[in-house]
């Protein structure tokens, strides 16, 4: 059977798969929209679709919460089973990547097949995923075995399922001197269509600090800050036989109480529903990953955030230095 590693909170979702050669595992989507995200590895996403799609309706009562893991830090496979970057996006249809599955069909309510190619690991290319629709039902397959994410969120609307190329996800180096890091946009919200959830992945080089300034999201003030929990899940790269670390701090706000700071290491998931989060710290020579998933209750879809106001003078020093030259990591483009 695979190993499966499973968070949740009340918006979000996080699944990782370690599969077998040749293993199956088999997703009901339920109540969430799903991306199937590769870590290290490539598969098939066999998706069925509910048929017929329901009109994109903002009016249809959410499902109830949940079932959700208490916030902090998560070992790898330590969690209970439970259920389930910039910009804005409300629109009622995709207008981003691609509808189709792998043959280039047209979305139906029969099943679609989605060859990800996925990628060796996080650290060596940005990676093609899949999209999945609430009420929706998929087959995960990898030949050669491998590593894979499911990102979710509860949703009202059921989008189609789709492919993400590699070669269209935005890549972005945000912050400047030990403030730099890259991050993938493949689901951020002006980059591609979901009904709640959001996306990224971040990458910071050893010795650099990234979620920084701390910010938070977690109030509704509409053009300045939206109400969003968040999942981080880490990979640090290693030196030889010595396994990576880094750090994870995250503080109380006045509208939410979480309060951690941990050391984090490869397959570690910290649960944030609140607060001040920030900094992620990569310690020198160790690389640090970490996938953000993001979901709230808010009727837009956007990631609108305030800084720390301790801390928020930090982004106008900025300007004055260069982005660390070890980023990026790699391109869209480059070749697999």
């Amino acid at each position: 059977m695979p190993v499966v590693s499973e968070w949740a909170m009340e918006w979000t979702g996080l699944l990782v798969l370690d599969l077998e050669p040749g293993e199956v595992y088999a997703h009901t989507c339920g109540e969430s929209e799903w991306i199937v995200l590769p870590l290290a590895g490539a598969c098939a996403v066999r998706c069925t679709e509910p048929f017929p799609h329901p009109a994109p309706s903002r009016n249809r009562a959410l499902p109830g919460p949940a079932p959700q893991t208490p916030a902090g830090l998560r070992r790898w496979g330590s969690a209970p089973a439970a259920g389930p970057s910039g910009g804005v996006s409300d629109d009622p249809a995709p207008p981003a990547f691609e509808a189709r599955g792998s043959g280039g069909s047209t979305p139906s309510s029969g099943p679609q097949v989605f060859e990800l190619h996925g990628r060796t690991g996080v650290f060596d290319a940005v990676t093609d995923f899949a999209y999945l629709p609430r009420d929706g039902h998929a087959e995960i397959t990898s030949p050669g075995g491998g590593r894979f994410a499911l990102a979710g969120a509860r949703c009202e609307r059921r989008l189609p399922a789709r492919y993400g190329p590699a070669r269209q996800v935005p890549v972005e180096l945000r912050g400047a001197g030990q403030c730099s890091r890259q991050v993938n946009n493949f689901a951020a919200a002006a980059a591609f269509a979901c009904d709640r959830l959001i996306a990224v992945e971040v990458l910071t080089p050893g010795g650099n600090w990234s979620s920084y300034p701390p910010h938070k999201h977690d109030e509704h003030r509409p053009g300045e800050e939206s109400r969003l929990e968040e999942i981080y899940h880490y990979e640090i790269r290693g030196h030889g036989e010595t396994p990576g670390l880094g750090y994870q701090r995250v503080s109380p706000s006045p509208a939410g109480k979480t309060d951690i700071l941990t050391e984090v290491r490869t397959g570690d998931t910290v649960l944030i529903p609140d607060g001040w989060h920030g900094p992620s710290i990569a310690a020198p020579g160790h690389d640090m990953y970490y996938l953000n998933v993001m979901a709230g209750p808010d009727r837009t879809r956007e990631w609108l955030i305030s800084d720390h106001p301790d801390h928020g003078w930090i982004r106008s020093t900025w300007a004055g230095q260069d982005t660390d030259p070890r980023l990026p990591f790699y391109r869209a483009e480059d070749p697999v």
